[in-house]
């Protein structure tokens, strides 16, 4: 196939960020080009834990409904020190809730649900077997030579965004380094077919007599595919630890221990190390960073496909407005910021998960063996062994936050944080508010019924009364001190709060979108 010569945004890494990005920016009418190496979706379960937060960005592309219906929900899970369970977690839930706390899904579900969406909206195309090789930058664009099945070929790309992963080609031709930790402890992990009933939770043993010494994760898959992950030992060679010779007696010894007795067999093996890098800025000109090309974060809670779920969701709107010309460049700066801020917390997060569940010396390995004896017998001590799952950053210091004038009864609706759910009734039906983000600027004006706040040319209104509050939830939440009261929240197109001001005076609103630099 013959590369255009010219595209808006080229995108490097058609894995589940690039695809996600893709879909994003098709909502928004912004056509764009994903150069993917490989021949199709990705093999192998790799990341299969997908945050309330992550199946609601896949939400605004309609990926969400195959998403959940594929996918296997779960609200907790389960540790054992040795044989004995020491900690049972709940994540917060709720019945009124759009999303369980989290699902189970294989990565290249993931990625085939969003690349069907970008396909639905007409406005992507993906180039499989082909790689970019070289990038040029300029100061109007980026010229992108790409390898691909009919030779090499070059194009102008306005926008280059490179999601092309941990070792990523874009990153290195830059001569830009993550910088961080790497630590030592590698753990194998296997995907095997066995049928089972048993709950979908997240389950974890430390030092079970199946493989003693080990730290092992499991967590049931569709498709009746069991994930597993285990420590191996330090002195172990870890292309000895991959060979199936050496995999499958340590998972039929585990098996066996927890009572799994159906028939079982491999379908994909690999290792992994948990780092915790990033770049220091995810813009450089016109070339974007997001996902693993911009941050390696650990799998311990789940953070690193999720935070780049979370990237594309953050640069989409942004960059769409760029290329529409209804934004100033500079706006892209508050992508980096804000998420170069979310991936320091989540490494800060990683880090502790990481220590404990592969303790990187010694003095680790005594603390996490004293932590997990005295969790036997002891409830305060078992928070410790809580894995933290992931949940989305505030962007405190944003430059899009609005200051705080009012008195909130809440902070949960700060400028900056991602806006809070809410199950609304509208007539005899009912809807989440949160169905309601991902498209534009989302103003919420909250007052009295029969007392609706007027109309904003170019922005989306929704009036909310307290008939409409039948679970007390937003009035709450948004931090209203009384149903008689009045306010407006603006919530940007990721969902998150920009500002909030009593009352239903539009001017503040306005000049918030003026002077954040968001309006061009």
């Amino acid at each position: 196939m013959t590369l255009p010569a010219h595209v808006p945004v080229l995108i490097a890494g058609g894995g589940p960020v690039g695809l996600t990005l893709s879909a994003l920016l098709c909502r928004q009418g912004i056509a764009n080009l994903v150069i993917e190496a490989d021949e199709s979706y990705c093999s192998g379960s790799r990341a299969i834990c997908m945050s309330r937060r992550s199946q609601e960005i896949l939400g605004w592309v309609g990926a969400d409904k195959a998403l959940v219906a594929k996918g296997l929900s779960w609200v907790g899970g389960r540790s054992y020190w040795r044989q004995t369970e020491v900690l049972h977690f709940q994540m917060p839930s709720e019945p009124t809730q759009r999303f369980a706390p989290m699902v189970n899904i294989q990565q290249f579900y993931v990625e085939e649900f969003a690349h069907q969406s970008a396909q639905a909206a007409g406005a992507s195309q993906v180039q499989w077997a082909s790689r970019v090789t070289e990038v040029k930058p300029h100061v109007d664009g980026v010229e992108v030579e790409v390898s691909t099945p009919e030779g090499p070929q070059t194009l102008h790309a306005d926008w280059l965004v490179a999601c092309d992963g941990g070792r990523s080609t874009v990153r290195e031709q830059l001569g830009l380094q993550l910088e961080g930790t790497q630590y030592d402890g590698k753990y194998v992990i296997v995907d095997v077919v066995q049928k089972t009933r048993r709950a979908v939770e997240r389950l974890a043993w430390f030092d079970p007599p199946s493989n003693p010494g080990s730290t092992i994760l499991m967590h049931r898959q569709p498709d009746d595919v069991w994930r597993i992950d285990y420590q191996i030992r330090d002195d172990e060679d870890p292309l000895e630890a991959v060979k199936p010779e050496n995999v499958l007696p340590r998972v039929q010894s585990h098996l066996s221990m927890i009572g799994e007795n159906e028939p079982w067999e491999p379908l994909w093996i690999s290792i992994y190390n948990a780092k915790c890098l990033t770049l220091p800025s995810y813009r450089h000109g016109r070339v974007l960073f997001a996902g693993d090309a911009a941050h390696l974060v650990p799998i311990f809670g789940v953070r690193g496909l999720n935070s780049g779920l979370d990237d594309a969701g953050n640069l989409a709107w942004k960059l769409a407005r760029v290329v529409r010309g209804q934004s100033p460049h500079t706006l892209l700066d508050s992508y980096s910021t804000e998420r170069v801020h979310a991936t320091r917390e989540n490494i800060a997060y990683g880090a502790k998960s990481t220590e404990f569940m592969a303790p990187p010396n010694f003095a680790y390995q005594l603390m996490r063996e004293a932590t997990l004896r005295l969790a036997e017998g002891d409830a305060q001590v078992r928070s410790l062994i809580n894995p933290r799952q992931s949940t989305p950053i505030t962007y405190v210091g944003s430059p899009l936050n609005a200051a705080q004038v009012d008195v909130w009864t809440s902070e949960q609706a700060a400028p900056g944080a991602p806006a809070p759910e809410a199950l609304l009734q509208d007539g005899p039906g009912s809807f989440h508010l949160s169905s309601r983000f991902g498209r534009d600027f989302l103003v919420l004006a909250f007052g009295p019924t029969g007392q609706p706040a007027p109309a904003v040319s170019g922005l989306e209104l929704l009036n909310i009364d307290p008939a409409m509050d039948i679970h007390v939830q937003a009035w709450q939440r948004y931090g209203l001190p009384s149903a008689t009261d009045t306010a407006l929240v603006l919530v940007r197109p990721d969902g998150y709060v920009m500002g909030r001001w009593q009352g239903h005076n539009l001017a503040p609103l306005l000049q918030t979108l003026t002077t954040t630099g968001v309006s061009a």
